[in-house]
């Protein structure tokens, strides 16, 4: 759809670890929407976020928060019980996809091939290892990699997990462990119904956590990824259908562990972020530009799907 001159809140900031992140998908967002003439409200979201969106009285609002509570599903009950148009997935949709377990109850199920493991509470992990080493442990609603640790049987965590070491045990009483899956870093994005390319991500150390994704020159990003077409297909299958299962909405993108020694029965979605980054080094961006779309095309192609799916296009 063509959109008409628009006043857009652009929703951004708030206090999550990814805050930083967030203001500048936020930053990128507004200067895309001015420079193809509408009007822009910039909310760096606080405690009075209401009445800042009810002064202000958008067209729409452009949701740019990553992370809790912009991202879990609190915001968009808010907006909703506002009679708000927003982008990005709903109330529902955004509970779960941002629950690592929730969205296995809901994916597999349905096929989607994701890794096994299991809830721990970190009490446990300073008296025996809750799989066999090597695993990862993660929070179970923290995105961008925030929190993430790999234990193998080199590494300098102890045996067992030493309430000393840094890591995620100190900060969260539960935690996500899942088996170690070797191989590549592979993401897919999804606008609408279509999926778009396949990234592989290559940390030039370490693995593919939180400095790694923002730090320029961290990452090298080949996109499209030099796999094999059948993985291709099946990542872009994959993040399809695990948009439509969640009923995401406007953009999402599906990060994927991929053993290149075992083909596509290799291939584990590990999760759906619904609200994907728009910063200069984001994934979205990145693969829609390389398949013809510019940066504010695609911020306009979001908002559209958001009007259209509220019944006010």
């Amino acid at each position: 759809m063509t959109l008409p001159k628009l006043h857009v809140a652009v929703l951004m900031g708030g206090w999550s670890s990814e805050r930083p992140v967030s203001l500048m998908s936020g930053e990128g967002v507004a200067k895309a929407l001015e420079s193809k003439g509408h009007r822009v409200t910039r909310i760096d979201m606080d405690r009075d976020v209401a009445l800042r969106l009810s002064e202000a009285k958008p067209d729409v609002v452009f949701n740019a928060l990553h992370g809790t509570p912009g991202e879990d599903g609190s915001i968009q009950g808010l907006m909703d019980i506002m009679g708000l148009t927003y982008t990005h997935s709903g109330l529902a949709t955004s509970v779960i996809a941002i629950d690592k377990e929730l969205t296995k109850q809901a994916l597999v199920p349905h096929g989607i091939p994701m890794p096994g493991g299991r809830m721990v509470c970190t009490e446990e992990l300073y008296k025996a290892d809750p799989l066999p080493r090597p695993y990862v442990l993660k929070p179970v609603n923290e995105g961008s990699s925030v929190g993430v640790a790999i234990v193998t049987a080199e590494g300098n965590y102890g045996n067992p997990i030493s309430a000393d070491a840094k890591g995620p045990w100190q900060e969260f009483d539960r935690l996500l462990a899942e088996p170690f899956i070797r191989g590549r870093e592979l993401t897919t994005a999804v606008i609408g119904n279509r999926a778009l390319l396949v990234t592989e991500l290559r940390p030039k150390s370490g693995f593919y956590d939180f400095d790694a994704k923002y730090t320029e020159g961290m990452t090298d990003h080949i996109c499209p990824a030099e796999i094999p077409d059948d993985v291709t297909e099946a990542c872009r299958d994959i993040a399809l259908r695990a948009h439509k299962l969640l009923g995401c909405k406007g953009t999402s993108r599906s990060d994927f562990r991929w053993d290149d020694e075992r083909g596509v029965a290799g291939l584990f979605l590990l999760e759906v972020n619904t609200q994907p980054g728009m910063t200069p080094l984001s994934l979205v961006p990145e693969q829609a530009r390389a398949m013809g779309m510019d940066y504010p095309d695609l911020v306009e192609a979001i908002i559209a799907e958001a009007i259209a799916d509220s019944g006010k296009g």
